[in-house]
């Protein structure tokens, strides 16, 4: 096991004996890190905590440690971090909360880029990228593929849908919607479907343009929301990405920015 003889390990943690541990990084009680996931130097990691495989934690990183929340009185909460994670400098990673699950977790095969931030109870998805100083607030959920941009905030208990762009420096208060390109100004607003990133990711032209039909309806047709769920449903039927567009705004309790 390649640990570094300045690291400072607790006996109650269980490393697997193909990861490493850097120089300088504190690695607290009831923490577990699966095979080859790399602790670059400088890491502080706090249990209870499951790490999984092939992630890669940058220096000055800080994962499962005690929430920002008033409410927290110190309950055995938790964090999951999944498999081949990138998590560079800075990065604050904290645990759960007795009023949202007990559990932060974040998925497999995320970039979280320096100075973001993951609150507590946070659920991320997959394939996600979360670029610099983005931050997450309470309980705040993230589909697969999602990329949120610089600077952005997220706030508490907002929903995004999956494989939604964000753009940098947004604030967002409502749930970002599926598939579509939201970025914020003095307000937030969608500026259509996210095209280029659900071409990269293997979506069909049909889907595509099924989805950019939805959204025309949604934001630019002059409609209600109610009416122009109503219309997407008569025009582009069958489509099972629109069905989830749909499902997400049906199911929205904070509202949704249009």
């Amino acid at each position: 096991m390649a640990i570094h003889p300045t690291a400072i390990v607790d006996s109650g943690a269980r490393i697997d004996p193909s990861a490493e541990i850097g120089p300088y990084s504190v690695i607290g009680a009831d923490v577990h890190i699966g095979p080859r996931t790399v602790l670059k130097g400088h890491v502080f990691i706090e249990g209870p905590i499951e790490v999984g495989e092939d992630n890669l934690f940058f220096p000055y990183s800080t994962v499962g440690v005690a929430p920002q929340d008033l409410k927290y009185k110190g309950e055995r909460s938790s964090t999951r971090i999944g498999h081949r994670n990138k998590i560079r400098e800075f990065v604050t990673i904290h645990r759960g909360t007795e009023g949202g699950g007990m559990l932060t977790s974040v998925g497999d095969d995320n970039l979280l880029m320096a100075y973001v931030h993951v609150a507590h109870d946070v659920r991320l998805g997959h394939h996600c990228v979360l670029s610099n100083a983005a931050t997450l607030g309470g309980h705040v959920s993230v589909g697969d593929w999602a990329w949120i941009g610089a600077s952005s905030g997220v706030h508490q208990f907002c929903r995004v849908g999956r494989h939604a762009i964000i753009g940098g420096y947004s604030v967002i208060t409502q749930d970002v919607l599926p598939f579509s390109n939201t970025v914020t100004e003095r307000e937030a607003k969608v500026f259509g479907a996210n095209k280029v990133g659900l071409e990269r990711r293997g979506f069909n032209a049909e889907t595509v343009d099924a989805l950019h039909k939805a959204f025309r309806l949604l934001t630019r047709s002059g409609l209600n929301t109610t009416q122009a769920v109503e219309c997407i449903r008569q025009e582009i039927p069958g489509s099972a990405e629109v069905d989830e567009l749909l499902e997400f705004i049906a199911t929205s309790q904070r509202g949704f920015i249009k």
